[in-house]
């Protein structure tokens, strides 16, 4: 297994929840290449008016869909030239693994951050994580506010992310680019937010920021600290 491999593996299987699982362990159990798409733990409209449900549709069922397909395909190439013993060929296709790896990863982390407003989306996060935000940022607000600032600036596409750090255990704010997986930097993802115009689009057209503004209505922090608390352990 290559190394991109085994951080997409990695990075799914930390904290995981049914949505992960059901794209991630039973599939690298196997050798023949079937991640899926996983199911939403919500419906489509169940996030208005912060995110639309054609938004929600699009996001899951077309670009996290081609993630999947991508994925699968190219990870079925890769299986072909390696039994060819075209070890030129298998290097090849580490960025497209990397790529379309990371896009199933971020999204499959990205919906079980999200809840409704209405049934755990919004609020503020309790406890140890908590906690943790203050000791490191002074303050909720100061960690949104630094959070929102670092992933408007992202150039182009890509992801803003809290993570625990296990070397420093410590939380810090991370941004990564494209669909580069944040496992690769030895991190544990706690919270990701995509910044691909695809995710928000449709409703605020370029105001980045504004769509980062109104996301924390939607935030699963119980989720988030689920990921701390194992992170932690």
């Amino acid at each position: 297994m290559s190394r991109l491999l085994k951080v997409v593996k990695q990075s799914v299987r930390t904290a995981p929840t049914n949505i992960e699982t059901l794209s991630t362990i039973r599939q690298f159990s196997q050798s023949k290449s079937d991640f899926s798409l996983p199911d939403l733990p919500y419906d489509y409209a169940a996030l208005e008016p912060v995110l639309p449900a054609r938004i929600m549709e699009l996001h899951h069922s077309k670009h996290h869909a081609t993630y999947v397909n991508n994925l699968n395909a190219t990870l079925q190439k890769r299986q072909d030239a390696l039994q060819k013993g075209d070890i030129a060929a298998v290097i090849g296709f580490d960025g497209a693994i990397k790529f379309n790896g990371g896009g199933h990863v971020n999204h499959s982390i990205f919906w079980t951050n999200l809840a409704p407003p209405n049934n755990g989306g919004g609020g503020s996060p309790s406890g140890a994580l908590l906690n943790a935000i203050n000791d490191k940022f002074g303050s909720l607000e100061k960690f949104q506010e630094s959070f929102n600032g670092k992933t408007a600036g992202v150039q182009g596409s890509g992801w803003g992310w809290l993570v625990y750090c296990p070397q420093d255990k410590t939380i810090k704010i991370q941004t990564m680019p494209n669909q580069d997986p944040i496992g690769s930097l030895g991190v544990v993802p706690l919270l990701g937010i995509d910044v691909w115009e695809h995710a928000y689009y449709l409703k605020y057209e370029n105001r980045r920021p504004d769509y980062l503004k109104d996301i924390w209505q939607v935030v699963n922090w119980k989720n988030v600290e689920q990921r701390y608390a194992d992170a932690c352990k």
